[in-house]
């Protein structure tokens, strides 16, 4: 795996879920395998064969989790305010109307929250770039322009 960009917020995070899912969730479906294991006959436990595919879920994301942790390297705190880059917030008018994104690691994007990858299509587009200055992202529905209008 290569060098995974990462911001402390997001490093953080991760090392939460990674806790948890190694203390709490991990013991909670060993309780519900070894219960349904009481059952009896497990060829035919759905409780049992469910319970398992989750413990391997679980374990999958953890050692993925562990993965990331180890390759991550943390983005200091953004001092320049001029120029987006990994850790910034950015404040762009599409269309007369303004949104701000964060720009952040391919592992902590949410898109839904307004957290770009800096990887993804607009992600890329406005790294490096500077306020005042336009950046244009094809998308499904065509071309899409944006005005970045502030750095923070």
């Amino acid at each position: 795996m290569k060098n995974i960009q990462l911001t402390k917020t997001g490093f953080e995070k991760l090392k939460q879920e990674l806790e948890e899912l190694k203390t709490k969730t991990k013991e909670e479906v060993l309780k519900r395998l070894n219960q349904a294991r009481s059952m009896g006959d497990l060829s035919e436990n759905s409780a049992y064969s469910s319970a398992k595919e989750e413990l391997n879920l679980v374990e999958g994301r953890i050692a993925e989790l562990e993965e990331i942790l180890k390759n991550a390297k943390i983005v200091e705190e953004v001092q320049d305010k001029t120029t987006v880059q990994l850790g910034s917030s950015v404040v762009v008018e599409i269309n007369g109307k303004k949104e701000k994104f964060e720009i952040v690691g391919e592992f902590e994007a949410d898109p839904l929250n307004k957290k770009l990858s800096h990887t993804s299509p607009l992600g890329k587009a406005l790294v490096g770039k500077k306020i005042g200055e336009w950046v244009e992202v094809e998308v499904p529905a065509g071309r899409i322009r944006y005005k970045i209008v502030e750095i923070q």
